[in-house]
C-alpha cells in the first residue's frame, strides 16, 4: 500500500506544479512570454525566452489526468488507517492468537521428538537382541546334539535355553509394536512440522515486533533444526546398513533432544511475555 501512495504522489507532483486555476493559468508559450517582456527588460532574458518551449500542451495534459489521482487518493484514504501504520500492516497476524501457535506446535513436537528417541532406541534394541538370539542359538545348538553331556555341559545347556526363552519373549513383543513404521512415522513428522513452525516462530515475532530478538532461545532452535536435518540425512546409509551412520543417527537426535529441553525454560518465559503484553 505504501508503494501504492508513492506512485500517486509522484504522479500528483508533476500536475501540481503545472496545472493551475483556470482564473490564475498564465500560457508559457514563447510569443505570450515575449509579449509580457518590456524594453526595460536585458535582452539576454529575451534570448531565453525565444529558446522556451510552448509548455501549454504539457500542462494540459498533465492537469487532465487530475480527476484520475484525486480518485485514486481518495480511494486510499478510505482504507483503515491501520493497514497503512507501522505495527498494524498484517492486522490479525500480530495478535496473541498467531503468537500462541509456535509454542503451542512446538510443545507437541516436544512430545514428538521424546517419542520418536524411544521408539528409536527399542527398535535399535530389537536389531541387538535379535543378533543376541542367533549367537545365543548358535552356542546352544552342539549342546543340543550331545546324547548324555556331562553335568557342566547339561548345566550350561539349561542356561542357554533359559536365554533364548527370554530373548524370543522379548523379540516377540518389540516386533509385535510395529516399532519401525512409527518411528518413521514420528520422524518426519518432527521433520516436516518442527522445522517449519520453527522457522514460523521468528517470522511472526518480526512481524509484531519489526525485529528479532537474537538469545538462547533462537540459537537453540537453530540448532535443534540442524539437528533434525543431519539425522535425517542418514538414513540412506542406515538402510544400507552401516552402523556408524546408525550410532551419528541416535547421537544426533540424543543432543537435539537435551537441546529442545533445555530450550523449554527459555520458551515459557517468551510465552509469559506473549500472554501478558500482545493483546487478542
Amino acid at each position: 500500500m505504501r508503494v501504492i501512495l508513492s506512485v500517486v504522489l509522484a504522479a500528483v507532483a508533476p500536475a501540481a506544479a503545472l496545472h493551475r486555476p483556470p482564473a490564475l493559468r498564465v500560457r508559457m508559450s514563447r510569443g505570450a512570454f515575449m509579449s509580457t517582456s518590456d524594453c526595460t527588460e536585458p535582452r539576454a532574458l529575451r534570448g531565453v525566452a525565444r529558446s522556451l518551449p510552448d509548455l501549454a500542451p504539457a500542462a494540459s495534459t498533465v492537469g487532465g489526468r487530475a480527476p484520475l489521482v484525486a480518485a485514486a487518493l481518495l480511494a486510499a484514504s478510505a482504507l483503515p488507517e491501520a493497514a497503512l501504520a507501522k505495527g498494524g500492516e498484517f492486522g490479525l497476524l500480530e495478535k496473541k492468537l498467531p503468537a500462541l501457535v509456535h509454542p503451542a506446535v512446538m510443545l507437541a513436537m516436544f512430545a514428538v521428538s521424546a517419542s520418536a528417541a524411544y521408539t528409536g532406541l527399542q527398535w535399535r534394541r530389537l536389531r541387538d537382541v535379535t543378533k543376541e538370539l542367533s549367537a545365543l542359538k548358535a552356542e546352544l545348538k552342539p549342546l543340543a546334539e550331545l546324547e548324555e553331556p556331562v553335568a557342566t555341559q547339561a548345566a550350561k545347556k539349561r542356561e542357554l535355553e533359559a536365554s533364548v526363552a527370554a530373548l524370543t519373549d522379548t523379540r516377540s513383543s518389540l516386533a509385535s509394536a510395529n516399532l519401525r513404521d512409527t518411528h518413521w512415522a514420528l520422524g518426519s513428522t518432527l521433520l516436516g512440522l518442527g522445522t517449519s513452525f520453527a522457522i514460523e516462530g521468528p517470522v511472526n515475532t518480526f512481524m509484531r515486533a519489526g525485529k528479532l530478538f537474537p538469545g538462547p532461545h533462537l540459537y537453540a532452535g537453530a540448532g535443534c533444526v540442524v539437528f533434525w536435518a543431519l539425522a535425517a540425512a542418514l538414513t540412506p546409509q542406515m538402510q544400507k546398513g552401516s552402523d556408524t551412520a546408525r550410532v551419528a543417527h541416535i547421537g544426533l537426535n540424543s543432543a537435539g533432544l537435551a537441546l529442545f529441553t533445555w530450550q523449554l525454560v527459555s520458551g515459557w518465559e517468551i510465552l509469559s511475555k506473549v500472554w501478558e503484553k500482545v493483546p487478542w
